[in-house]
């Protein structure tokens, strides 16, 4: 068995109210996104895979008015929780999606999915709207999730501050080659050093493409670190605590670099399904990823289902 913490959908209805509005994006092209025909062949490749539902970017209030993200979270939740419960073959839990410009209204909404749809986290986006994770508005949401142990999902989303006349430089920045990752370490050590951790000590993160930049760059964060001065610029221990995915595309080596910074009981598996490359994703590539890792069986199986059936509370 395995289970895969971040693939992606698009409900249909939240599409359709969303394309209503003359929203697009070239992400919701690929048709496995939405089709779950489609989606249901491709996950016929790897079929001890269960899927735990997240919503496809972009952000949700990127898109839309914060009065229009109460109702159209609620609309994709309402969806996601109905495949959930129709396909339990396929879609082992859910993640709910949250009108995060209006915290009172992710308030209730991320408290409706857990207490009555039995979702197992609230996913959040590296910043909101140009605001950084680590600011006191959003404090009650992370004491909300602590006070559930569930956890939230972290997805990288660009930064439009960018100047637009670099059109050589945006592809790159503006986009999940080099600015995701980015996105995302600097999002992770932002809430660290706010002292996310020591408020809240059980809270629980998780990170797409394996905690970005982090592992990679753990002797130049550090090192930097130590320049600080005795208190340091952040816990540095604390980036550990991150829990992160395996969707780097199928590379072990990236693989073995976020095992040894984060550990095996800190990596679980997701696999970006069915973005990345032009054959509907890398899942095939991601399990083998993981397969060819140098580290004991028992800790590719904590990566492939253990790490994520405790973390989401799946009695199953």
């Amino acid at each position: 068995m395995k289970i895969d913490v971040f693939p992606h959908i698009l409900p249909a209805r939240y599409h359709e109210e969303l394309v209503k509005k003359g929203k697009k994006s070239s992400i919701w092209e690929n048709p496995a996104v939405s089709q779950l025909d489609i989606r249901f062949r491709l996950m016929e490749r790897s079929p001890d895979v269960l899927q735990v539902l997240t919503l496809v970017a972009p952000a949700l209030e990127m898109l839309v008015s914060p009065a229009e993200a109460v109702e159209l979270a609620r609309i994709a939740n309402d969806e996601m929780a109905e495949l959930v419960l129709k396909y339990p073959n396929r879609f082992v839990a859910a993640v709910a999606c949250l009108p995060l410009a209006d915290i009172d209204a992710s308030l209730k909404e991320a408290e409706r999915t857990i207490t009555q749809l039995r979702f197992r986290g609230i996913q959040i986006f590296t910043h909101i709207n140009r605001e950084p994770l680590h600011l006191p508005k959003f404090r009650p949401l992370y004491e909300l999730m602590a006070r559930y142990d569930l956890p939230i999902w972290i997805h990288p989303t660009d930064d439009p501050r960018y100047d637009p006349k670099w059109e050589w430089i945006n592809p790159l920045q503006n986009s999940g080659v080099l600015g995701w990752p980015y996105q995302t370490s600097l999002a992770m050590i932002h809430l660290v050093e706010s002292g996310i951790f020591e408020d809240f000590p059980n809270i629980k993160f998780i990170t797409h493409h394996c905690g970005g930049m982090v592992p990679s760059f753990e002797q130049r964060i550090w090192g930097i670190n130590m320049m600080k001065g005795p208190e340091g610029l952040i816990k540095f221990e604390n980036l550990r605590k991150f829990y992160n995915d395996t969707a780097v595309y199928g590379s072990t080596s990236a693989l073995m670099c976020g095992h040894a910074f984060f550990g095996a009981d800190h990596i679980v598996f997701g696999t970006d399904m069915p973005l990345g490359g032009n054959s509907y994703g890398f899942s095939l590539d991601t399990i083998r990823s993981v397969e060819q890792m140098d580290i004991p069986s028992a800790d590719k199986e904590k990566i492939f289902w253990a790490n994520a059936r405790k973390l989401l509370k799946l009695w199953f």
